[in-house]
Order: C-alpha cells, then structure tokens, then sequence
C-alpha cells in the first residue's frame, strides 16, 4: 500500500475513534438538511467550539462536506454540514444497485449455508487484495491490529467506533452500506464482512484472536467481536465455516 493511503487510512480511523464524532456522523445523517455547528451542537449536547474542533478533524478526514449558505444579512455567511457519504438507508423502494445486489444474492448459489459460504471466502480474498503492508512488526499488538481493521471498515462507509469490553475488543459499526441488502440476505452480506473481518485480521498479522459478527443488534448497529484466542482455538476462523455470520 502507498504511504499516502496509509496516512489516509490512519486519518479516517482516528476521526472516527471518538464517540462524540461519531455521534455528530449520526446526527448529520439522521438530518433532512444540513446543519450548521450551533444546530449540531444542540442536538449532540455538546459545546459548539467542541463541534467546530470535531467538524473540522472530519472535514480533514473527508467525512464530513460543508458548503456556505448565501447570506441574508450582513455578516459572515452561515457554514453548513453534511455527510460526505450517506450510507444505506434501507428505503422501502430499492436503488437499481440494490435491486441488482439482491437478485445476485439471492441467486449466488441454491443452498443458504453455501451462499453463507462463498460470501465469506469473497471476504477473504477483498481483505488480501487490500495491501495491508508493510507490517510494523512480525505480530502486531491486539489493539493495533484491530485499528487497522477498523480503518478498513471506516473506508467503505461503515462509520465504525473501537470499544473495549473486558479482555475483547469490539467495532461497533454504525452505518451499513449495504442495509438494505443485508436485510433481506444477511447469509450473504454479513458472510461476506464477517470474511472481510477476518481476512483483515490475518493479514495484518494479528495475534491469535476468534472473531464474530453480530448484524443488527439495533437498527443501525452492527457489532464485531474479537477475543483472545483460547489454547485449543485456531488464530482464525476458516473462510469454509458454514453460515459464519449470525443472521438477524
């Protein structure tokens, strides 16, 4: 991978590492219309220098547009915010893309469990073609590798947020690109990221650790789970496991 998309990666995930700047991600695209960072800051709770602060590590990060409202008084013209990327939806009428993303899943093989397993064997082979190199070390930290996975993650749009859970590290994933699919043939899509997931992990050289997939534990949450190993478990899970992500 070139140094540059790895400055960008970094940067991605840094500006998602903190839950206020994800929470303000959520309220932008909850949002009818773009806001400015007074507005922002009532519904986030929080002070509207912080927001500005957090707007602009977004903004850098390319998360966030903003564009000025044409002036209606004298004065400085207002500032307005918005997603750059609007994720998903799930709408009741689907995108042509989404239509076509469901017949190819609900076609991709006859069986569930087998169209759970190509999904993540599809998952494997996107997480190798991603470049994660060079490696830091021969066999990075827990923590470290699970933030690159996560910078992966913030790329494709899933707005993720790394948390801590005892001994486990989780990635809380805020906006599936892919709701609307992933409603319909989880078997397919959550396969495919659960694969994506550990594929990530493997080549970047992560210690050993079992990982897992829980879709929709709320509405726009996903969340993936990654434990140490325990003696008798493998470093990771093979892309064959049959229906690897739990469907919702």
């Amino acid at each position: 991978m070139r140094t540059n998309e790895l400055v960008g990666r970094h940067r991605t995930h840094g500006a998602l590492a903190v839950a206020s700047r994800v929470r303000m991600l959520d309220a932008l695209r909850a949002s009818e219309r773009p806001l400015d960072a007074r507005e922002l800051a009532a519904v986030c709770g929080l002070h509207v220098s912080t927001v500005r602060f957090h707007l602009d590590v977004l903004s850098e990060a390319r998360l966030v547009r903003s564009h000025s409202e044409p002036p209606r008084t004298r004065g400085r013209p207002r500032l307005l915010y918005a997603p750059a990327c609007v994720g998903d939806t799930g709408g009741s009428k689907p995108t042509g893309y989404q239509s076509l993303a469901m017949i190819l899943a609900a076609h991709w093989a006859e069986a569930p469990a087998e169209r759970a397993r190509r999904a993540e064997r599809a998952g494997w082979a996107v997480a190798r073609e991603q470049g994660f190199t060079p490696r830091l070390s021969p066999s990075l930290a827990a923590e470290e590798s699970v933030a690159q996975v996560s910078g992966l993650f913030a790329e494709l749009g899933f707005e993720p947020e790394l948390a801590r859970e005892g001994p486990d590290l989780q990635i809380r994933l805020h906006a599936c690109p892919f709701r609307a699919v992933a409603q319909k043939h989880p078997e397919v899509v959550c396969s495919m990221h659960l694969g994506l997931l550990r594929g990530a992990l493997a080549e970047v050289g992560a210690p050993a650790m079992t990982s897992s997939l829980r879709p929709f534990v709320e509405p726009h949450l996903c969340v993936a789970h990654i434990s140490p190993a325990i003696e008798s478990a493998p470093d990771t899970q093979s892309p064959q496991t049959p229906n690897a992500a739990n469907q919702p």
